[in-house]
């Protein structure tokens, strides 16, 4: 369910609560709170004039999380699901939850199928992409590589060994695949 004002409202005992979870409220007097200047505790300060945006025009087969009852007041358009990767994701959607592993590993599957996808798109066109010049391999040449690649600024480090696989791999495994059809064709 999206945010509601009146959400917000509810009247809790404290004396309650401080008996029942130790700490809490060790913050409730705003001389030990470190960001209580900048907090605003008047609700009518926050320049928001309805307590629900007017809900945008649904369209079929907007995916929403099986948590929430609607979907949100306001929700992107311009890149609707398609093909296998769409049914990928709207399964996820559909099946579970957005705190379960399975929702967010099949998103990143739902992701990977769709770049395979432009990848053979581009291939079939008459200008396929470019991996050498489009990821940047060549400009590292003339900014230390090794250096760069080495040093103790990086975050990366652990894995670096990944990078031509993950880049280069299925260019050469499309490669060898091109190679053995050809070969068969000619064959034949």
């Amino acid at each position: 369910m999206p945010y509601v004002a009146s959400d917000h409202t509810k009247n809790l005992d404290r004396e309650a609560l401080r008996q029942r979870i130790p700490g809490w409220g060790v913050d409730s007097d705003p001389a030990d709170r470190p960001s209580h200047p900048r907090e605003r505790t008047v609700p009518e300060d926050t320049g928001a004039h309805w307590t629900l945006p007017v809900l945008q025009e649904p369209r079929e087969g907007r995916e929403k999380s099986v948590e929430h009852s609607m979907l949100t007041p306001v929700f992107g358009t311009a890149q609707p699901l398609h093909g296998v990767s769409g049914a990928i994701r709207r399964y996820a959607y559909d099946r579970y939850s957005e705190g379960q592993t399975a929702h967010w590993l099949l998103l990143v599957v739902g992701d990977r199928v769709d770049a395979i996808g432009a990848h053979v798109k581009s291939l079939a066109s008459r200008r396929p992409d470019d991996p050498i010049t489009e990821s940047g391999v060549l400009s590292e040449l003339g900014h230390r590589p090794l250096s760069s690649r080495f040093g103790n600024q990086r975050a990366d480090v652990k894995h670096n060994w990944l990078d031509p696989i993950i880049v280069l791999g299925p260019w050469v495994l499309a490669g060898v695949v091109a190679v053995r059809v050809v070969a068969k064709v000619v064959k034949h």
